[in-house]
């Protein structure tokens, strides 16, 4: 089944403390895109300038993603800048160039709006509301946000969160958005507003998800390398969308092997820069990183005492 993305396509620069890359490939879609497009269709919503080429775009139809959505128009691709330190959990930005992001007004093509899967990656809640409004009958939606919108666009925010299934945040903007200090009370109060499932990204430290009456938490997969972590979220969200759009599977079991499938993917994003590394990737590797992060979870049950 098909999801459709409404993101960022963007410029990157990028220095880490293993390297650096300049006016690379980056955006919350693409990566989301690119990841997601390892299990299912995806059709991409989002805009980039005249200076964007079409080499990217190649590389995105080569992973037969639909970009019939991705506006060209005047002026220059969104452009962000950061830097990370040796913890690489946090970002810390350098500089934003909204550029021609400032005037996006996502307009999906007829042939997105029945989708079943639906992915409002980090943008202005306005526009995920826009999206929304947009779509006629989907199956799951589910969507991101930053602290930027936490604290500049709370209510706009509250209504997108009123009206999707499934939340993917950060353990800071989970904090931030309800002012609890605990995960799981922050949580539990951002489901009350409305969505079925939260999924806190915590970086080096796993994933945690939370409904309303149950806890899931995974690890991340232990890597010797860790190159560049930008984009690890959205490739995260990617692998885990598109697993329940492979599947179709969204019991609570279903969903547990789609955080496992999404932190798969982001583990292997975070060992290059930009997407190099997501361009290199086969089949067999993800299945076999799968086998791995469930023999590195598994524990015997203890005999009766």
């Amino acid at each position: 089944m098909g999801i459709v993305v409404v993101g960022t396509v963007a410029f990157d620069t990028v220095e880490t403390p293993f390297g650096k890359g300049e006016n690379v490939l980056g955006g919350s879609a693409t990566y989301f895109s690119t990841s997601a497009s390892f299990f299912a269709d995806v059709s991409l919503v989002a805009v980039v300038g005249e200076d964007f080429p079409e080499e990217h775009v190649s590389f995105l139809q080569g992973r037969t993603i639909d970009t019939a959505g991705l506006q060209r128009i005047p002026g220059k691709t969104f452009h962000w800048t950061g830097r990370y330190g040796y913890d690489l959990n946090e970002a810390q930005t350098l500089d934003t160039q909204l550029n021609v992001l400032m005037d996006f007004q996502p307009v999906l093509p007829e042939s997105y709006r029945d989708a079943e899967y639906l992915f409002l990656a980090n943008i202005d809640p306005d526009l995920q509301m826009q999206v929304l409004e947009q779509m006629r009958n989907p199956k799951l939606v589910a969507c991101d946000t930053m602290n930027f919108w936490i604290s500049s666009k709370p209510e706009a925010l509250k209504k997108v969160l009123q009206k999707v299934d499934i939340v993917v945040i950060n353990e800071g903007e989970a904090r931030q958005f309800t002012g609890e200090a605990n995960l799981i009370k922050a949580a539990r109060q951002i489901i009350a507003l409305g969505c079925k499932r939260l999924v806190i990204k915590r970086g080096e430290y796993g994933v945690l998800m939370v409904t309303a009456d149950s806890v899931f938490a995974a690890p991340a997969y232990p890597l010797e390398e860790v190159f560049d972590p930008t984009g690890a979220g959205d490739t995260f969200a990617g692998g885990f969308m598109g697993y329940l759009a492979n599947s179709g599977d969204l019991s609570e079991e279903g969903v547990r092997q789609a955080i496992i499938f999404g932190s798969v993917m982001a583990s292997f994003n975070v060992e290059d820069f930009s997407l190099d590394r997501m361009k290199r990737l086969e089949h067999s590797e993800i299945q076999a990183r799968f086998a791995s992060f469930k023999a590195l979870t598994h524990f015997s049950d203890i005999s009766a005492c």
